[in-house]
């Protein structure tokens, strides 16, 4: 049974941030599903972690009891024991931390040549593989700050791979059994700031990349378990309502298995960890149009949701007195 894990506040009389079980496309709070009986009688039921990072940190157990909560909820909804969050009430955040962010480079064909980027083949090739700062992740309907120094900001949807366990060495056979789950994340890029004069080297992708607000996340996190097929999901990226990327995840070069394979055979995957895993031809640098203050977009993927956010200028910086 589909279903996904979000975070949630109250918009009054709220008491931080809180879980929330989505099905129908409705959010129920997972402390009022337990109370209802979602995971047994009282006295007799499983703990469920406070937030998603500490659910990560032991997904084997921590999925089951999401899946239980899932499976129950049309009999509680049915004795009337449990009630959606009425839709005004709350503002979903962030669905979690993640620790790192992993992004692939022109993984999708059509998008290097978009960006005028030469690939060896294949076969002779590995994926190219940066690193984006996890204080970039901001929540749907929430606001990307375009940086003064910049005058080419722009778009990626992309897939969100979340790790679910530690690994090191992973074979692209057993890839898929180290997944927690999938979320829509936006890889908002700086194009002119990731080039530098001042240095030999030409490419700083960290700084293009890495500005607060430059990691839209969300809506939800959606179990492994319940997409059947991750790697033939479509990706869509619209702004102002008028769609800039569609295409399906069958288009990258390197899949999410030989992702996962190649970063876990450099290093140890832990839980939380993000996999951003490339983003299909439309950006803004392709077409020569980019973002500015006022701009929407919103990125969807299918099975999973939509994330929105909006363009707006940061704010001038104050003179030091």
């Amino acid at each position: 049974m589909w279903h996904a894990i979000a975070r949630y506040e109250l918009k009054q009389g709220g008491a931080g941030a809180k879980l929330a079980l989505v099905v129908g496309g409705a959010l129920y709070d997972v402390g009022q599903l337990v109370e209802a009986g979602a995971l047994g009688v009282a006295g007799n039921q499983p703990r469920v972690a406070a937030d998603l990072n500490a659910a990560l940190a032991d997904w084997s157990a921590a999925a089951p009891l999401f899946s239980q909560m899932a499976h129950a909820l049309p009999e509680l909804l049915r004795a009337g024991r449990v009630a959606a969050l009425p839709p005004q009430s709350y503002r979903i955040g962030v669905p979690y931390t993640p620790g790192r962010i992993f992004g692939a480079a022109s993984n999708f064909y059509e998008h290097a040549r978009e960006m005028g980027t030469e690939l060896a083949p294949r076969e002779e090739s590995a994926p190219f593989c940066f690193m984006k700062a996890e204080t970039s992740i901001t929540a749907t309907d929430t606001d990307v700050v375009m940086p003064a120094d910049t005058e080419k900001l722009d778009w990626e949807v992309e897939l969100g791979v979340i790790i679910g366990k530690t690994c090191r060495n992973v074979s692209v056979e057993e890839a898929y059994d180290t997944i927690a789950g999938y979320t829509v994340f936006n890889d908002v890029t700086a194009r002119d700031l990731n080039r530098r004069s001042d240095y030999p080297f030409k490419h700083d992708w960290f700084r293009g990349k890495s500005h607060d607000t430059f990691g839209p996340i969300g809506p939800w996190v959606v179990p492994r378990a319940c997409i059947e097929r991750a790697q033939g999901l479509r990706l869509q990226l619209s702004v102002n309502g008028e769609m800039m990327q569609d295409d399906t995840a069958d288009a990258m070069i390197f899949n999410i298995a030989e992702q996962i394979a190649y970063l876990s055979g450099m290093l140890t995957l832990k839980p939380g960890d993000l996999l951003a895993t490339g983003t299909p031809n439309g950006v803004g640098m392709g077409r020569g149009v980019y973002l500015k203050p006022g701009d929407e977009m919103v990125a969807t993927i299918e099975s999973i949701g939509s994330i929105r956010n909006r363009v707006v200028a940061a704010p001038a910086r104050k003179e030091a007195a």
